[in-house]
């Protein structure tokens, strides 16, 4: 029996191990502290414990003890990590994907150019960092050469801004990749981004699986991927494929890999961006409309038939598609309060089920999500017949999608998906990568209205604690007095005696109700739900997740003016800038470069002009 080591965590640890047990491969899982009791671990037949998932000695050395002949990396982690794949060589482990050579020449954005100039793939037109930036056709996209994930990128428009945007994302790169070697290049203004899903085997074979558009972006990170790309041409789709299974064979990949295209609108002509040497996070979009001679294909057990040296055995005319599938990626984070990371322990969990709905997870009820790690809590996946039955499934399924005790991005994913600039990609006023980073996101794509919330969680509260029946029964009868009426202010439907709707999910407490509408969590206070009370400016700047102290910028008694950056807190990956809600004075700075602080910390507090000093 093949002993398969799963070196990461989450839904793709969950999705690695369902399909290697089908095939009757015994499994074993790795885990932190934080991930003792993680669903992954529990999945699988045995687990080792390790200090980190970054440590390739540690995790080498959790393969030999168990006794595994082949490890998955999964995505993230060490799964493109020429050095880890080195050392499972090393110690007569295979890696289920390519070679270091292959990592060592595809990894990097510099050397993969290189690689596709060999091949004959168009690249996008780049400057040397010789040159003058004076001379340059703004605007030019600043990138780092090693990693991916959107991370040590920075869109410059001007020459005066080049330096500060050059430093910042070489600033990244060094913090996110210990290595800051930097690209510019053109910078597309409206464009797509497509991605082709290749499989090589150990003999030389390659081919591709079609393609995926992952245009929806925010800030280079994917937030809705779908299969096939919409409105390409055949002859663009023949252009894109031919040139992923080209690149593949220059390099001799083995295993799943997805070579990443930018199609310019404007033009029509596509560039060669990136190549990811393993398996994609959007990969089971793929799996829903790819069929090989008529059945559905399963990406996991392609990669490790290849692993063990079987030949694929599929030629190109093997591979059709069938249908649309659209991916929504449910994460830990208040897309409507900044895309600011969450954290807590999930009250009751629901995910969505139904014809043509798949959902990869790794979250269930009561389940503490932490800021360790990153927030991808799951995704949702809706097939259909064409585009527009998998998207109408897709907001169904966002709709049903429910987590309690901790906000995430359904609600957000849900409007997008439902969104004329979502079902018009690929045409005019349609979505393209910049979308998201260049409209006003709060009034294109809106939260859902709290007031509605508010009386459906006033209706929750009725019925939970209401009495229907017996000498209890909540009728309003007192003693002494006409029977008590209802003052919960309500809508005409509710007056009129119609009760609404009650599909989202509640939970009462004696202080708090949530409700989730439309994929949203809204939290109320009991006192809360007769009135509408918006938030209002009290001048504390409290730390909106945990995180560390980056920087400290005032003291106490510095004058600021509205939207001046008073500090800067970094919290998984991430930084963020506190600003002055107004224009007054600091009169409170609670905050250390390198300190970490809590959720809900009050970091700074500023007094509003004219008012300092008062009582």
């Amino acid at each position: 029996m093949n002993t398969l080591l799963i070196a990461n965590r989450g839904e793709i640890a969950r999705r690695v191990i369902r399909t290697a047990r089908r095939l009757g491969w015994r499994t074993v899982a790795i885990h932190s502290d934080i991930d003792a009791e993680a669903l992954h671990v529990r999945e699988a037949d045995d687990a080792v414990r390790v200090e980190s998932y970054l440590d390739v000695d540690e995790v080498v050395a959790a393969a030999r003890e168990a006794g595994a002949g082949f490890v998955h990396p999964g995505y993230g982690f060490l799964s493109e990590r020429a050095p880890f794949a080195r050392a499972l060589a090393e110690a007569g482990i295979t890696l289920v994907g390519p070679s270091a050579e292959v990592m060592d020449a595809m990894g990097r954005k510099d050397a993969a150019r290189e690689v596709a100039v060999a091949a004959g793939v168009p690249v996008v037109p780049s400057y040397d960092l010789d040159d003058d930036p004076a001379t340059f056709a703004y605007p030019v996209l600043v990138k780092a050469a090693a990693g991916g994930g959107g991370k040590g990128m920075r869109v410059v428009r001007s020459a005066a801004d080049y330096a500060e945007g050059f430093a910042a994302a070489q600033r990244e790169a060094r913090s996110a990749f210990g290595d800051d070697t930097i690209l510019v290049e053109k910078y597309v203004e409206s464009g797509r981004h497509i991605e082709v899903q290749v499989m090589g085997d150990t003999h030389g074979h390659v081919v591709h699986l079609f393609e995926r558009d992952c245009s929806t972006q925010r800030r280079h990170q994917k937030v809705l991927e779908e299969a096939p790309a919409p409105a390409i041409t055949d002859e663009q789709r023949a252009a894109i494929t031919g040139s992923a299974v080209a690149l593949a064979a220059q390099c001799g990949y083995t295993g799943a890999g997805t070579v990443e295209f930018l199609l310019d609108n404007a033009t029509g002509e596509f560039y060669f961006l990136e190549m990811n040497t393993r398996l994609q996070v959007e990969h089971p979009v793929t799996e829903e409309v790819v069929r090989v001679r008529g059945e559905r294909v399963d990406l996991v057990e392609l990669q490790l038939r290849v692993a063990t040296g079987e030949p694929l055995g599929i030629d190109q005319a093997d591979v059709t598609l069938e249908g649309h599938a659209i991916e929504a990626r449910v994460y830990a984070e208040d897309s409507f309060g900044g895309f600011l990371p969450q954290a807590g322990r999930a009250g009751e969990v629901r995910w969505p089920t139904g014809d043509r709905v798949r959902v990869d997870h790794s979250l269930v009820s009561g389940q503490e999500v932490s800021t360790s790690y990153d927030p991808m809590l799951g995704k949702v996946i809706a097939g259909g017949t064409d585009r527009e039955d998998a998207r109408r499934r897709l907001v169904a399924a966002l709709d049903e999608t429910v987590v309690l005790g901790l906000t995430t991005n359904t609600g957000f994913l849900r409007a997008l998906a439902d969104h004329a600039a979502f079902r018009d990609v690929g045409h005019e006023g349609g979505l393209d990568t910049a979308w998201l980073d260049r409209v006003d996101v709060a009034a294109e794509v809106p939260a859902p209205s709290p007031e509605e919330a508010r009386h459906l969680a006033a209706w929750a509260v009725h019925l939970a604690e209401s009495e229907p029946t017996g000498p209890f029964a909540s009728d309003g009868f007192r003693l002494g007095a006409p029977p008590a009426p209802v003052v919960v202010p309500l809508d005409e439907d509710v007056v009129l005696g119609r009760r609404p709707r009650l599909d989202p999910a509640a939970h009462v407490t004696p202080a708090t109700v949530e409700v989730v509408l439309r994929g949203q969590r809204f939290r109320f206070e009991r006192g809360d739900l007769a009135a509408d009370h918006a938030d209002e400016h009290t001048g504390d700047l409290v730390a909106p997740m945990p995180g560390t102290v980056l920087d400290v910028r005032v003291g106490a008694g510095t004058s600021v003016e509205e939207g001046q950056v008073l500090g800067v807190l970094e919290a998984m990956k991430m930084e963020l800038a506190l600003k002055a809600p107004y224009a007054g004075t600091v009169t409170v700075v609670d905050a250390t470069v390198g300190r970490q602080v809590p959720l809900g910390h009050v970091l700074f507090h500023v007094e509003p002009q004219g008012q300092e000093g008062q009582e």
